[in-house]
């Protein structure tokens, strides 16, 4: 079903226009050339379409427009469903990659015959000529490792389609991801990952993830809804979650 050497590469975006060039660029750049880049416009209403217009010129970009704000996971889901590739890659409009990422990503999943792999990436704000922090992940992690530390970045992620069939992302803000990752796991095993940055991470107050109340709000409420944990199952998850997400600020 899928070609069997392409990265399908999902790119939702709304309001995106001061940022988006540079993300569709760090994907354009990438060594490992057999890529198909999705851009997924989230009914932007601010000039979005027309930076990403010039660059359609590339055969390998797919732009589609969202006739209503349909939310992250749905944009990438309609993205999914435009795939042609046997791996999928995220990459949100305001963030980054490194020239370096697919080409690595794509050996260490074809090496270990895994389902998911991921990597280090660093934070930053105006430029990444001033990261902020590195987060750093474990060469392995399974399902239940996962519960207990949400470290893998959204946009670090490879998934090999061959071992997890299709798949969507749940429509829960802020735990849609996380929750991807964890089904995945949870049928497919062990994820690997690779402990040097290979991915840059927009920090902004405005995001999503800048409001930290928030996010513990949404990943307590995955927790329940998503992997059908129970109270105390929760309360343990949860605790070591606060524990790492605290670790990997300092």
């Amino acid at each position: 079903m899928y070609d069997k050497k392409q990265v399908s590469v999902i790119m939702p975006c709304y309001n995106a226009e001061e940022v988006i060039g540079k993300s569709i660029e760090s994907v354009l750049a990438q060594t490992y050339e057999d890529l198909q880049l999705i851009i997924v416009d989230d009914c932007s209403t601010d000039q979005t379409a027309a930076k990403v217009l010039p660059y359609l010129q590339d055969e390998r970009i797919l732009f589609i427009q969202l006739p209503q704000n349909a939310g992250v996971a749905q944009a990438r889901n309609v993205g999914m469903q435009h795939s042609l590739g046997r791996f999928i890659a995220f990459l949100d409009s305001d963030d980054l990659w490194m020239t370096e990422k697919l080409t690595r990503q794509v050996e260490l999943i074809q090496k270990n015959d895994a389902p998911l792999v991921y990597s280090a990436y660093q934070t930053f704000q105006e430029t990444t000529d001033k990261t902020l922090k590195t987060i750093q992940v474990p060469e392995t992690i399974d399902y239940q490792g996962l519960l207990r530390n949400t470290i893998i970045g959204c946009l670090t992620v490879l998934v090999d389609r061959t071992k997890t069939g299709d798949f969507t992302m749940p429509n829960i803000p802020g735990g849609e991801d996380t929750a991807t990752w964890l089904h995945i796991l949870k049928e497919n095993g062990v994820a690997y990952g690779i402990n040097q940055p290979l991915a840059y991470y927009r920090v902004s107050g405005s995001s999503l993830s800048g409001n930290k109340w928030k996010m513990a709000q949404r990943t307590w409420k995955m927790y329940r809804e998503t992997q059908n944990l129970s109270f105390v199952e929760t309360c343990l998850c949860f605790s070591s979650y606060v524990k790492n997400a605290i670790k990997k600020r300092i």
